[in-house]
Formats: C-alpha cells, structure tokens, sequence
C-alpha cells in the first residue's frame, strides 16, 4: 500500500451490497475503456488505491455525458482512475477541475492523465476540498464526490449551491458496507448517514442511492 494513506473498506467491493456473485457479473461485463485507462485500473488494484472499478468509472461516464457536462468537478482525484472517466464524458472545449489533498498523490495523477490523453482537459488543485470550494465558482454541470467520508457533511452545501440546476451531484460510498443502514455510530458512518439524510430531505435536490459497490447517490439539482 503506498506510504501516507489509510485504508479504506468502502472502495473495494464489498460483502452485504449485493450478492458477490452479482458484484462479479457487472464487473465482467463492464467497459474498462482502452489499454491506457485499464492499465491505471490495474495499478490501482495492485498498490491497492481506492479507485471506483470499471463498472462504477463507466456509470460516472454515461451519466457525464447524460447532462452533456461542459465543466465538471471531482472531488478526490486519487490517481486519476475516475477522472478520466469524467474527462473523457466531457463536451467539446470542456474542463474537469479535479481536488486532491495530498501533492505526491496528485503528482501520481498528473502522470496518469498524461498516459490517457486527457491532460489538456484536466486542471488538478491540490488542498483540502472544503477549503478549496470556498475559492472555487461555479456553476458546474456535473459533481463528483468520493473525499474522505468524514468531511462528507461539510462540502454538502457548497456543492449544491456550485451546482447548476439540471446538473448531477454524484457520490461514493453512501452505503459504507451497509453500516449506514444498522446502528453502527463509527465517525464515516455517522457522517455518511447525515449527508445521505440531508441531501434526501434538500427541497433543491431529488435523490436516489444506487446499490452499485459501495453504494452510489445520484442527485439532480431541480431549483435554486
């Protein structure tokens, strides 16, 4: 496991979603892109990095290209898996503003968007992301939120108020192994369950929670 990170349950398939057997037929029928995404999807399963797997990266690419996304923002590059599935979503003259807390783990991105074509599209900023929205303008056409799952709560609002109306507010890991539904009170679960809550009750918002891996929540911002 690379140096400086934390394991995380939530981003390898987990038991208590779906049955194993299921996990496994979507993967073996998902689009894994070409030969350059794939072979970031297997570093990222051998150095064990959190990234969302093919299935997930080519449901975020469909629902990119869904709402025809000229400007997207990611939150949580990792090592650029996910952001070139985005990138790749994007319309003509389009930009993926990608955020990633830790350099060296940028810098691993930045070489990845190089060897999948998607540099000149990519602009990656390095820092926490609930510092980085409260400098960041919107609107954007499409969100994608996969940070650490405790500071969750705290990008909510300047998401959705980044958000244009019509656009997709997108996040990972929203079931947590299906703890969020049982009486766990771990400080992610907690902080999941509470964004899970007040997104599903945001009179701006219609949401629905996808038991794909981990759990994915799709949001489509209907008003100001």
């Amino acid at each position: 496991m690379p140096a400086n990170r934390a394991p995380s349950h939530g981003d390898r398939l987990p038991p208590g979603i779906v049955y194993d057997e299921i996990d496994r037929y979507m993967d073996d029928l998902a689009n894994r892109g070409d030969a350059a995404l794939m072979a970031v999807e297997k570093q990222g399963m051998k150095d064990d990095w959190p990234i969302v797997g093919a299935a997930e990266g080519s449901f975020l690419h469909i629902l990119a290209r869904s709402v025809r996304a000229k400007r997207i923002l990611e939150l949580g590059t990792a090592i650029g898996y996910s952001g070139t599935w985005l990138a790749r979503a994007l319309a003509d003259g389009g930009e993926l503003v990608t955020v990633e807390h830790d350099a060296e783990t940028a810098a691993l991105a930045q070489k990845n968007f190089e060897k999948t074509g998607v540099t000149p599209k990519v602009r990656i900023l390095v820092g926490s992301a609930d510092r980085i929205l409260r400098d960041l303008k919107g609107p954007f056409d499409f969100i994608f939120n996969d940070i650490d799952k405790a500071g969750y709560p705290a990008v909510l609002e300047p998401c959705i108020e980044r958000l244009r109306i019509g656009g997709l507010l997108v996040t990972d890991n929203v079931l947590w192994n299906g703890d969020v539904a049982r009486k766990v009170q771990s400080a992610e679960t907690t902080a999941i369950r509470t964004y899970n809550e007040r997104l599903a009750k945001d009179p701006r918002m219609i949401a629905t929670i996808v038991p794909l891996r981990d759990g994915v929540s799709i949001a489509a911002k209907v008003r100001d």
